[in-house]
């Protein structure tokens, strides 16, 4: 064997143990929604002695699932395009426009990144208590439309877009508008698919806003309602609870699963050649 096959069979050595890492936590989480409780507790990390869904049934029953799942859905996808629309305009402002400020403004943005978001906490729900936004959709929808962090890569993404394309669609008369319409949103569709990625992982996960700012049951989110039902008791409601969790997964799991690809384009900028 060559040493170019040696090293090509620990590359793939080391991928599958990687793989393994990563999956072992779900696999983990779907054998146990599919035990009783007494056996989660007594058997954690073994096959299920007794296949069984109603952990299932009780979970979809006792939350009123349908109900959180689409105030989920709601917040989420209002998140995401929120985020992809919003981040893309204020990136291409960012990277294709010259205006006094641009650099500093720019800075501010990048910087806010560093400001724990737990000493905004206090203020931030004053605002919004005073303004009448809580237990309102509203509250844990804006705020989150826009991210710092997705506008700096949305922008280093359309820093690598050709100015002459453009300065083109300039010279045939297209406003500013139709040039960032026509032609940087289709070359950025790598980057903001992996916006669109994290956008709605990170609302379809959050738990911390949903928990602050939602009072009445009828708008609980998913995830805030699967924490509604941990209790003090060892062991009560457990089955319910791997369920609830693997119900909240796969929403994230199927949009990954299409918008892979895009994540290594975003980062290389290999869509525009």
């Amino acid at each position: 064997m060559t040493r170019k096959q040696k090293s090509k069979v620990l590359v793939y050595l080391v991928l599958a143990l990687c793989s393994i890492v990563v999956a072992y936590p779900f696999v983990f989480m779907l054998l146990n929604s599919f035990k009783t409780g007494q056996d989660i507790i007594n058997s954690p990390y073994g096959l299920p002695h007794v296949w069984t869904v109603q952990g299932y049934v009780k979970v979809i029953q006792e939350l009123n699932l349908g109900v959180m799942f689409k105030n989920s859905i709601i917040i989420a996808l209002s998140v995401t395009g929120l985020n992809v629309g919003l981040n893309a305009m204020v990136a291409y402002a960012m990277s294709k426009l010259e205006f006094p400020g641009r650099g500093l403004l720019f800075s501010v943005i990048v910087g806010s990144m560093m400001v724990p978001v737990v000493l905004l906490m206090i203020p931030t729900y004053s605002m919004y208590y005073n303004w009448g936004w809580i237990n309102n959709f509203i509250v844990v929808i804006l705020p989150a439309g826009l991210s710092a962090y997705n506008i700096f890569l949305v922008r280093q993404f359309m820093i690598t877009i050709p100015n002459e394309l453009l300065e083109a669609s300039r010279l045939d008369g297209s406003g500013e508008f139709r040039t960032f319409w026509s032609i940087v949103l289709p070359l950025s569709m790598p980057v903001l698919s992996t916006v669109a990625i994290l956008a709605f992982m990170g609302s379809w996960n959050d738990l911390i806003n949903p928990l602050l700012y939602l009072e009445d049951r009828s708008k609980f989110t998913l995830q805030l309602g699967i924490y509604s039902i941990r209790t003090e008791i060892p062991g009560q409601n457990v089955d319910q609870l791997w369920a609830g969790l693997a119900i909240t997964t796969v929403p994230v799991a199927i949009v990954f699963f299409f918008l892979q690809r895009y994540f290594v384009r975003a980062f290389t900028g290999i869509g525009l050649k």
